[in-house]
């Protein structure tokens, strides 16, 4: 991954933004003192090529009221991480409390607003885990990728793998 300038993303951002030495983590706080962590880890449990996992953490774990510049601090990353890097994003909500549901929307709301997500394809499935629960997976990819439509149908299909319940083997003496 290409590290993204910093300069690009404060003129855009509403907040300050920062970035730790390994150039995938990007950090700010918000005016209510909400630390957000927002990071690009290689990924390649949904797709064979290359792509990162979009990972948003509010760090200091502080109840984060409603704030608009968040998402547009948030955006202004991902625009510039594209801007950056012609991959993919995968964006998964799995959070191990119960609000997968309101963190998928959530994204969905803040992606729709974006002003440059005619130059992007966003895809959102959701996909149900052995226990039961609904997990959500995003696809966020620019539309002039060379690759997007093998991408997009990867993306499609893994989601409809993972979406399938597991047939029962019999071993047969």
């Amino acid at each position: 991954m290409t590290p993204l300038n910093l300069d690009k993303i404060n003129q855009s951002a509403t907040y300050s933004v920062g970035c730790d030495s390994s150039g995938m983590e990007y950090r700010f706080q918000t005016q209510y003192g909400v630390q957000y962590s927002v990071a690009f880890i290689d990924d390649d449990s949904l797709l064979s090529r290359e792509s990162y996992q979009l990972i948003i953490a509010n760090v200091n774990h502080v109840r984060a009221p409603q704030d608009i510049g968040v998402r547009d601090t948030i955006l202004a990353i991902i625009e510039h991480f594209f801007e950056a890097n012609n991959t993919t994003l995968l964006y998964i909500c799995e959070t191990g409390d119960n609000k997968q549901s309101l963190s998928n929307r959530l994204f969905q709301n803040w992606f729709s607003h974006f002003q440059n997500s005619v130059f992007y394809t966003f895809i959102s499935s959701s996909i149900v885990d052995a226990d039961g629960v609904v997990n959500y997976a995003a696809l966020i990819i620019r539309n002039d990728n060379p690759e997007l439509l093998e991408i997009v149908t990867e993306f499609t299909q893994t989601i409809q793998l993972l979406s399938e319940k597991p047939q029962p083997y019999i071993l047969n003496n």
